[in-house]
């Protein structure tokens, strides 16, 4: 309950600090963040799914939706603002950077590499459903 009430409140306090006038000035200084962010994300999660057997297709969707760090980027970038270590311009790059590593490799995991063959039948709840219904119909007849 409590994340759920304050969560936004900080979301919110941390995008008001973002300038986008820094962020339209450096987009070199960008694509080198967002790229050095993706390679170390996977260099630290994709050798885990070799560990643990998983399948070329599923390994690579599970690196790239356990690897955001969505909150503990923006937390430790708003807390180097806040405490003078780097500036609003630098600020708004890495919260940028930390929101794009997050959802675009959402979006590419989505679109290639979701596990269709876990998404063919019914969720297990409707499974169930249909299961516990089909035996009522069997205790009454």
């Amino acid at each position: 309950m409590t994340f759920g009430l304050l969560t936004p409140f900080y979301f919110i306090r941390a995008g008001s600090y973002v300038s986008v006038s820094a962020i339209l000035a450096a987009p070199f200084a960008i694509l080198v963040l967002f790229l050095s962010k993706m390679a170390t994300k996977m260099a630290g999660v994709y050798p885990a799914t070799k560990v643990f057997r998983y399948a070329q297709k599923e390994g690579m969707y599970t690196t790239l939706l356990m690897s955001t760090g969505l909150t503990f980027g923006s937390i430790s970038a708003l807390f180097g603002l806040s405490h003078g270590i780097i500036d609003k311009g630098q600020y708004s790059l890495l919260i940028l950077v930390v929101i794009g590593s997050a959802v675009v490799p959402t979006i590419i995991a989505d679109a290639f590499f979701l596990p269709k063959y876990l998404l063919s039948g019914p969720v297990p709840s409707e499974k169930a459903a249909s299961a516990a219904a089909g035996m009522d119909a069997k205790v009454e007849g």
